[in-house]
């Protein structure tokens, strides 16, 4: 009865936990940093202040990302780290958590008030270059259009 007791006790904590971080776990996401603030995907539904869907058909879409083969080619670039060694020290520490983050989440209907992507290896208004183990190509264009929501307005300070 005591196990039960303390089981029943141990669970609103673990609610509260959850609620208040978003996730079971401290794992990093998907982020850039931009100017003073930093472009997250969100891992909690009422997180996200934009939300973004892909398309499979151009004439649907707002936002083209062209998917180019280097990352001289591209607008932005997504490469995990080069040297992987156990020794090796980590580059980054994920992007620091503010008041001024912007949470985006990628959403499973489209909506016209909000961007729709859509990724070809054709000309777009962005091109994109991602050759990562830890980000996908679709977080990775996430990311892009939530730091820019606009074509021609992607003003990146530090990646």
């Amino acid at each position: 009865m005591l196990h039960f007791r303390m089981l029943a006790s141990s669970i609103p904590l673990l609610a509260v936990g959850i609620l208040a971080g978003g996730q079971f776990t401290t794992a990093s996401q998907p982020c850039i940093a931009v100017g003073h603030t930093s472009v997250q995907i969100a891992t909690a539904p009422w997180q996200p202040q934009q939300h973004v869907s892909f398309t499979d058909d151009a004439s649907r879409a707002t936002v083209r990302v062209q998917l180019v083969d280097s990352p001289e080619m591209a607008d932005f670039t997504v490469v995990d780290d080069v040297d992987a060694s156990p020794d090796a020290a980590p580059t980054r520490q994920g992007c620091p958590v503010t008041a001024a983050m912007h949470y985006v989440a990628i959403a499973e209907h489209q909506k016209a008030s909000e961007p729709i992507i859509y990724l070809s290896e054709q000309p777009g208004d962005y091109r994109l270059y991602v050759n990562s183990t830890k980000v996908s190509v679709r977080d990775a264009a996430a990311l892009l259009i939530g730091a820019a929501p606009q074509p021609g307005q992607l003003v990146l300070s530090q990646l």
